[in-house]
Order: structure tokens, then sequence, then C-alpha cells
């Protein structure tokens, strides 16, 4: 093939268009330089997560982790997968330590259930009693945790306290609820730092109100106690004579309500209200419009036309 000489007016073409081609490479570079210094600049930098010596990744929440800890006085369940003549039901002893066959006494209060799970497996690892051993620990009864349900509820006792039931509501429910004529009051007494002390919370601030600042948080050894609610007695002259709540502010006319109001045989004239002081039971005349006090007896007369 025989090849044609460039002439001179298209070797000028060629080097202009080559150099415009180098200059558009360079200034995009240069654009992708600057665009990736601003996007550095506007990231904020990410702080380096706090190392604490001996945590580990993951930890769960402190609180949490407090109320699964095994105590002492817990009843615990273990099983060992695949070998279940070693499957064991030990209460822990008050030096915080179960007995497990095998490898006898083994330290497991103040861990989580899997922590304790995880111990008992490396001693039969570490005794070759069980190779690759997997082991469960659950928690059969709580006994060192405990919160006391006392007074007007519809099952009273102790009951334990974990990461789900931590406040007043939880345990006033797992009570079974207040009792009637329980009261819309409870006194909680709790013991911190060797200090006694008692609060009285009302529940309809909680239920009505929604003052969710009285569903206060228990700890382990606390008591609630659901006072009786108030009284009033009514016998006599009425439809329905016995025991009502006490409800604030009531009137001797709302206290006969409850009992279904006066027989035809009843009046209004003479009606006397039974009340104790201090220095005994006194008799008092009474008043549709006198308000009622807590333990009064009511009594309405038979009119005498």
């Amino acid at each position: 093939m025989t090849r044609i000489p460039h002439t001179q007016p298209e070797i000028v073409a060629s080097r202009i268009a080559a150099g415009a081609l180098f200059f558009l490479i360079v200034a995009f570079a240069g654009l992708a330089a600057a665009q990736a210094t601003n996007i550095a600049r506007a990231a904020p930098l990410a702080k380096p997560a706090a190392v604490v010596p001996g945590a580990q990744a993951f930890a769960p929440d402190a609180r949490n982790a407090a109320l699964e800890a095994i105590g002492m006085g817990d009843m615990l369940r273990i099983t060992v997968f695949r070998n279940p003549d070693l499957t064991t039901e030990a209460r822990v002893s008050e030096h915080g330590t179960i007995l497990f066959p095998l490898i006898g006494e083994v330290p497991v209060v103040g861990m989580t259930p899997a922590q304790a799970g995880d111990r008992i497996a490396q001693r039969l690892r570490d005794g070759k009693y069980v190779v690759s051993p997997e082991v469960n620990v659950s928690l059969a009864q709580v006994n060192s945790r405990q919160v006391a349900v006392l007074g007007a509820v519809n099952k009273p006792g102790r009951y334990p306290i974990d990461s789900q039931n931590v406040h007043l509501t939880d345990f006033l429910a797992t009570a079974g609820g207040v009792a009637a004529p329980g009261s819309d009051h409870v006194t909680v007494v709790q013991t911190r730092d060797g200090k006694t002390t008692k609060r009285d919370i009302d529940l309809n601030a909680i239920f009505r109100g929604g003052d969710l600042s009285k569903n206060i948080e228990l700890a382990p050894g606390d008591t609630i106690f659901v006072e009786k609610a108030p009284m009033v007695y009514i016998y006599g002259e009425v439809q329905k004579a016995g025991a009502y709540r006490l409800e604030p502010h009531m009137t001797v006319m709302q206290a006969l309500a409850l009992g279904g109001g006066l027989t035809t045989r009843g009046t209004q004239r003479g009606i006397k209200i039974a009340r104790h002081e201090a220095d005994g039971v006194r008799e008092i005349d009474a008043h549709l419009n006198d308000q009622v006090q807590n333990d009064d007896v009511i009594y309405v007369r038979e009119s005498l036309f």
C-alpha cells in the first residue's frame, strides 16, 4: 500500500485536537478531586467507640443483666444436649454455688443463665467428661429477687422481678389486680442503702390522670401494700342494708342512695350516725347534706306515722 504524506494544515489541526483532548482530561480530573475533597470535609468524622477494659462487644444493658442474674436461693434447671443423665435441678447455696454431677461445686451467683451454662460446659470440657458439651441453664424458680404484694389484692404473694416485670402496675396485674373493696391508694415500702422509706401512691393518678411518674420502678425486697377502701355502713329502714365503699366527699343522701333509698316505712328525720373517734364511738344526729367519714354507721329509723 502506498502511504500518502500529510499536508502541513492537516498536521496543525491534528496537534490542536490532541491538545484540546488533553486539556479536557486534566479539567475533569481536577473537578473530581475537588468534589471528593468537599465530600470528605462535609462528612463528620466517626468517633471511635470507647473501649472498656474487660468489656465484651454488644454487652447487654446493665439493668437488664442485673435483673436476669442468678442469685442465692434460686432454683436452676440444667440440661446437657445428648446427655439426659446429666439433667439436674439445683438450688444456689448461700455461698453462691451449685453442685453438678462429675464436676462438683460450680460458682454461678451473679451470672446470667447463659453465662452459667458456658461455665459448666467449660468444666465438662476441661475434665474431658463430655465432648463439645452444649449446656442450657434456665431459672426454674426465682427466690433471690422478689417483690411482695400484700393487702387487698386477688392473689397476694411474692413475685419475681425481671426485665418484664419492673413497675408497680406490673406487679398489681400479676397479683390479679386490686380486690374489692380495695383502695385506690397503695403503700410501697423500699429499702435503699440501709434506709427504709414508705411511699403512698394514688393509682387514679396513674390510670386516670396519666401520671406515669407515679408508676415507679421496684427492686428486689420491695413490698406493695394495697389498703382496704374506706367503707360506710347502712342499716335500718333502707332497701339494701350493707357495707359500701366511701367515695370522696360523699354525703348522707348519696350513701343512702347506694342502699337503694329508704323503705316506705323509713323517715329522713332522726337519721343517726355512729362515728368512731379517739375516745370511742359517738352517736350524732345526721342531715342529708352532712359528709360521711370512714367507718361511719348510718341508721335510718322507722317513721312513727
